[in-house]
């Protein structure tokens, strides 16, 4: 499950993270999201924990927190178009969009 981590501290790290999730369950990926010219975070990131259950109480129990000074929002992050498959999505019959019938 995808989890999404925003109100983050710019100085927190991936290794800060990575011990707050892991203390969970497994994590299989962690990025934050940088600013690329500062190389600061953006104050957000993602956690992917391939355990639903784990990420669940993950997200219960770190929401809220205080780190670094800020208190972070852990949600399930949303699904975007371009990581669905073909199989995901609702299959609707072709139709002519020009016929004004």
């Amino acid at each position: 499950m995808k989890l999404l981590i925003r109100n983050l501290n710019r100085t927190t790290t991936e290794a800060e993270l990575l011990d707050l999730f892991e203390a969970y369950g497994a994590v299989q990926s962690l990025q934050l999201v940088r600013d690329e010219d500062a190389n600061l975070s953006k104050g957000f990131g993602f956690v992917n924990m391939p355990k639903a259950g784990e990420a669940k109480i993950a997200m219960q129990n770190i929401n809220g927190k205080i780190i670094g000074g800020f208190k972070i929002r852990v949600k399930r992050a949303e699904v975007r178009a371009e990581e669905t498959t073909s199989d995901d999505l609702e299959t609707t019959p072709d139709t002519d969009l020009n016929n004004n019938d």
